[in-house]
């Protein structure tokens, strides 16, 4: 793709129904955007979508991909191991090439109005797009989720949405809407259920807890391993071999051990270490549709509209 690239990898709060997961996708289809990858977690009932496109068709893809799960997804009757806020949870905006972050961070406040305009659904922005300094962490304005944001929005003016509100949508909550760098969602899978030791590892090499440099991390029960879920929010700060590194040592303190590894949608060719332990532990690891670079140039159909 040439000229200005934005990236888009909306999470939507829905994992074990693939005809939804579809109908969403299939939404999202306009003119100049490409679909990269979209994958669905029965575990976390969360799906992951990659967008990639030129600026105004990115954020048009978005915005109707957000209407199609306001349609199809309730909170009220949804559950999962995976924080969220909305059906439509979280909508990143990623600066790929020919554009900068600020640039992207205009991109998600213009989409955020668009998702309050048509659909009622109240807006917070985060990171680069934040509105407030104590919102630029995802973690911190999906604190008590949908069940207790609802309540909380409605009694504590500091945290009614940017847009909208001051209640959130009765079945569709709210959405973070955000512009940040590349992020690698990375999970490792321990050969144990003991999901507690997994959390205290969370603990230690997550950045906000004095870890490493621009992880997220926390550890839940997933497909009936335990799982540390990762964000690697820095790359290049904190290569994946250091996680993986840092990881593997907690594992034997705790007197456990790391089964396996897995990439959640694209990862960029600057993050891969062809010779790395991480990278020799993933499964199912196609570079031809999980490098970005590489995707690009060879994106999925689009699903047909249900």
């Amino acid at each position: 793709m040439d000229g200005q690239v934005v990236e888009c990898v909306p999470n939507f709060s829905e994992g074990t129904d693939a005809r939804r997961v579809e109908a969403i996708v299939a939404a999202m289809r306009v003119e100049g955007v490409r679909l990269l990858d979209w994958s669905m977690d029965a575990d976390h009932n969360r799906s992951v979508v990659t967008l990639a496109g030129e600026p105004s068709a990115i954020v048009e893809a978005a915005v109707r991909g957000v209407g199609k799960a306001v349609e199809l997804i309730d909170l009220t009757r949804q559950e999962g191991v995976h924080p969220r806020i909305g059906a439509a949870d979280v909508i990143p905006f990623v600066p790929i090439s020919g554009i900068k972050l600020e640039h992207c961070a205009l991109l998600a406040r213009q989409a955020g109005l668009e998702i309050w305009r048509r659909f009622g659904v109240p807006v917070f922005f985060y990171e680069a797009a934040a509105a407030r300094p104590d919102r630029a962490n995802l973690e911190d304005v999906r604190r008590g989720q949908f069940e207790g944001l609802k309540e909380a929005a409605r009694k504590d003016a500091a945290r009614r949405p940017d847009l909208g509100g001051p209640g959130l949508h009765p079945t569709a909550g709210a959405c973070a809407v955000g512009a940040r760098k590349f992020l690698v969602a990375y999970n490792i899978y321990f050969d144990s259920t003991d999901v507690a030791t997994v959390r205290a590892v969370a603990r230690e090499i997550r950045a906000a807890s004095g870890g490493l440099n621009g992880v997220k991390a926390m550890g839940v029960l997933a497909h009936g391993r335990a799982q540390l879920s990762m964000n690697i929010t820095d790359f290049r700060a904190t290569p994946l071999s250091l996680v993986h590194q840092t990881v593997s040592r907690l594992a034997i303190r705790y007197k456990t051990a790391i089964a396996e590894g897995e990439v959640i949608g694209l990862i960029p060719e600057a993050a891969c270490e062809r010779e790395s332990e991480w990278m020799r532990q993933l499964t199912e690891f196609d570079p031809q549709t999980k490098i970005l670079e590489r995707r690009l140039g060879t994106p999925l159909p689009w699903p047909e509209s249900v």
